[in-house]
């Protein structure tokens, strides 16, 4: 099962560069496992010690904010489109 997965600027360092890379799983949790085991690291950067999803990344299945759907627990299918975006803040 192909997933393209979108991968931040400040996360490219861990795919080498690409803006993209494909990723195979069942649910967002194997996603990132797969993408672990070729680009080592870049767990660290998404998840929690406590297996969560760290608090300043945002993860969207197909547009849609996986926390609003069951989590990093959200099933996949072939073809999926899944994008990590950093948290965004600031103000005056």
């Amino acid at each position: 099962m192909a997933i393209e997965v979108r991968i931040p600027t400040i996360l490219r360092d861990y795919t080498g560069g690409a803006k993209a890379v494909e990723g195979n799983g069942k649910t967002i949790t194997e996603l990132i496992d797969d993408l672990e085991s070729r680009h080592a690291g870049i767990r660290n950067r998404l998840i929690e010690e406590s297996g969560e999803l760290r608090r300043f990344v945002n993860v969207y299945l197909n547009d849609e904010d996986v926390r609003f759907i069951d989590g990093i627990g959200s099933a996949l299918d072939d073809g999926d489109t899944v994008t990590i975006l950093p948290a965004v803040a600031g103000g005056a």
